[in-house]
């Protein structure tokens, strides 16, 4: 199936979002102390001594515990985040372990894929006395890497390349990637073994659970992400609890359900509240790009009112329930339930609209406590629902990119007071009234790097360009605006023919190359999925919106014809 499949070249944003890789546990309380965070497995955190003798840290007091040794290992990021926030000559040493910590589909292939997503970290070797140590679970090519060391501006590669460690377990099970590195105390040493200085080193997770912080405190060196402690926060049910606390506009909606009987008797209240709603959507507490959601239509039901027998209702939503439309195949509705039960979820009116969209705003908290609005972004969502995350485009529609903004940096300043530091997302539907004016609803905050992260930074990177959370807008230093528009989910089965090598070929001999001088054209990820799955992940910078859109088309058609002529062979 031709990748124009899953992005029209219109690129319109649309549906509503519930987009990201969510791994969090279930629950809403906001017991936030030792909150102990598992996936299907065990906890497998060691033992406080064994924690204390490798991370170099000594008990001071008979209550000392590992949040304690935790606590004390990321005060060491307010020194460090000089060196962290921009680019500098400071010496530090980056261990980057991009491990998923949720369920992946499919084989090793996908995990491998998505753990290369961010290598555009290499570009971080344009600073001169940065070590990057980047783990995977299978070796990357080198090819792959030479290509990233390539687009590194104002760096001579071979300077580059001796500051750059590549560590892989050689495991390609589908399993989180920190999993397999705490299992082998070797390789975590070989690690250990590459940070020159400890107190001027730090960790970058993809998400952040207690087998990262785990990898921390072996390591002896600070996290630069959100403690498991506040993954809470960022469950559906904890979400709305923060949208209500700090008055952000979201959708009519119930949380901490755990069965079909709360399901009922919430989707009666919110039809009780609202006679008009047509549809709800139940999410889980944990999801992955909207798959663990479910959509119920509730069109054709009789009024509320009216109906003359008090259980009609419930057995007509119970009809209801069972023949909800799931984002993700396969999934049946016993083993739905079964996994309600287990992580509770919530019900929420589906918010429609004859134009409405699905963007999303970045933020970070720095150690110092500050919050920082980093950029907005459409999404671009598709699936059986339109609620699974393809791709965006950047910047947001300035029409309503400052509504957005406003409503995240309550959100940003809440996440600050608790104590969160890191990278983190805000996701939306934003609905234009009768009147012409957009109106925001908050859907979810994804307390992790997600979908939008690595095209933003690659070109933050490749630019040096700001992003102006005033007036949404990205511009580099020469004063020309950049855009994008990225995806995931360039994918056809006929791509399976390509390898690595024969994309670079392609791109090269079509002018679509990332240009340095013009600072515009194709930057690609993920490219390891193409034999396997016929995937790969790219990002089209422009000059306007209108020309990073048509870059994205003209790569994606440039593929397709390419691949076509091959099967044809």
């Amino acid at each position: 199936m031709p990748a124009s499949f899953y992005l029209s070249s219109t690129l319109v944003p649309a549906g509503i979002t519930d987009p990201g890789y969510n791994a969090i546990a279930a629950t809403a309380s906001y017991q936030i102390a030792r909150f102990v965070y598992e996936m299907g497995s065990s906890n497998l955190l060691m033992s406080e001594p064994k924690l204390a003798v490798e991370s170099g840290i000594t008990p001071q007091s008979r209550g000392y515990n590992l949040q304690d040794q935790f606590d004390q290992l990321q005060k060491k990021l307010v020194p460090l985040w000089k060196s962290i926030e921009c680019f500098n000559q400071d010496p530090q040493t980056i261990i980057v372990v991009p491990s998923m910590s949720v369920d992946l589909a499919g084989a090793g292939a996908v995990v491998q894929a998505y753990e290369e997503r961010f290598l555009f970290l290499l570009l971080l070797l344009r600073q001169p006395r940065a070590r990057l140590v980047y783990v995977t679970s299978q070796t990357i090519l080198p090819t792959i890497i030479d290509y990233y060391l390539d687009l590194l501006p104002g760096v001579i590669p071979s300077h580059a390349r001796p500051r750059l460690f590549l560590i892989s377990p050689l495991d390609a099970s589908v399993r989180p990637l920190t999993e397999k590195l705490l299992e082998r105390p070797r390789l975590i040493e070989r690690i250990r073994s590459l940070i020159s200085d400890p107190d001027r080193a730090h960790l970058i997770p993809y998400n952040t659970t207690n087998r990262e912080k785990e990898l921390a405190l072996r390591l002896g060196i600070p996290m630069y992400g959100a403690d498991p402690i506040f993954f809470p926060l960022g469950t559906k049910s904890g979400c709305r609890k923060i949208f209500m606390e700090e008055d952000v506009p979201h959708p009519l909606g119930y949380e901490n359900l755990a069965s079909k009987d709360d399901l009922i008797e919430a989707i009666a209240e919110a039809r009780s509240r609202k006679p008009s709603i047509k549809q709800v959507l139940v999410k889980l507490n944990e999801g992955v790009s909207g798959e663990g959601n479910a959509l119920v239509d509730l069109t054709g039901l009789p009024p509320v009112a009216g109906t003359g027998d008090p259980g009609w209702e419930k057995a007509a939503l119970q009809e209801r329930l069972k023949a909800m439309q799931f984002e993700l195949s396969g999934v049946t509705y016993e083993s739905y339930m079964k996994k309600l039960e287990e992580r509770k979820g919530i019900v929420e009116e589906r918010i429609a609209g004859e134009e409405f969209r699905s963007p999303s705003v970045q933020l970070r908290v720095t150690p110092l406590g500050g919050v920082e609005l980093l950029s907005t972004h459409d999404q671009m969502l598709g699936g059986p629902s339109g609620q699974s995350y393809l791709g965006c485009v950047f910047p947001a529609d300035t029409g309503y990119a400052g509504l957005i903004t406003r409503e995240a940096a309550k959100i940003g300043r809440r996440l600050a007071k608790e104590g969160v530091i890191g990278r983190f997302a805000l996701d939306f539907v934003v609905v234009r009234s009768k009147d012409g004016k957009w109106e925001p609803y908050a859907i979810e905050i994804n307390l992790r790097k997600g979908g939008t992260t690595h095209p933003f930074l690659t070109l933050q990177f490749l630019t040096d360009g700001k992003y102006d959370p005033e007036t949404a807008i990205f511009v580099a230093p020469s004063g020309q605006r950049k855009f994008f528009v990225a995806s995931d989910h360039v994918e056809s089965p006929l791509y399976r023919t390509l390898t690595p090598d024969d994309l670079f070929d392609i791109v090269v001999r079509h002018n679509l190359h990332f240009n340095q001088t013009r600072q515009t054209g194709v930057v690609f990820h993920m490219m390891s999925a193409l034999g396997e799955l016929g995937r790969t992940g790219l990002t089209a910078v422009g000059n306007s919106h209108e020309e990073a859109r048509a870059t994205y088309a003209q790569a994606v058609a440039v593929l397709d014809q390419e691949t076509r002529g091959e099967s044809t062979q």
